[in-house]
């Protein structure tokens, strides 16, 4: 090999291993930096104690987490076809789409803390639009965190049931 041919040998790796270099620097920050942010809804399934999967807001829910570097959060999940109200006035709705608005969306907000050797966020819910969560042990477990990725599973939901997978993508 010549002299040449080492020099841009030479060149071509020290270039690749600068590109590498932010990956590998964002990899090396506390968790909490690298969740803090807002993070859009991929999937949300619950894995039953039987075996079956449901998905409460289709297979192409919306939703949105949000983390703040102060510690506070905002999470809100809804199917796509949740049904119109009839009437112009929000307060008057059928019972029938009280129901579907009622099983079809949650949204519930607070503060959190987070146990980085565990991967596990705490979350103290302070309103939700389903109140048996107030006072409740939240705990999401992360699972797998990445610059564009957040996947955790609720390992103990209210409702009861299996575990809940949530994946999300980061907010552009």
């Amino acid at each position: 090999m010549n002299r040449r041919s080492i020099l841009a040998l030479a060149a071509i790796t020290a270039l690749g291993l600068f590109c590498a270099l932010p990956g590998a620097l964002a990899q090396t920050k506390p968790l909490k930096d690298q969740l803090v942010g807002t993070w859009t809804v991929v999937s949300w399934v619950q894995n039953n104690k039987d075996g079956s999967k449901q998905q409460d807001f289709s297979a192409n829910p919306k939703g949105v987490v949000s983390f703040d570097a102060n510690g506070r959060f905002f999470v809100m999940f809804a199917r796509p076809d949740l049904p119109k109200i009839a009437s112009p006035d929000r307060t008057k709705v059928t019972p029938q789409e009280a129901q579907a608005i009622s099983v079809g969306s949650i949204a519930y907000f607070g503060t959190y803390t987070l146990d980085e050797p565990s991967k596990t966020v705490s979350l103290k819910i302070e309103s939700s639009t389903y109140p048996n969560q107030l006072g409740a042990e939240a705990k999401r477990v992360i699972t797998s965190l990445t610059a564009d990725e957040l996947k955790y599973s609720n390992t103990t939901p209210v409702g009861g049931g299996g575990s809940i997978d949530t994946t999300f993508k980061r907010a552009k």
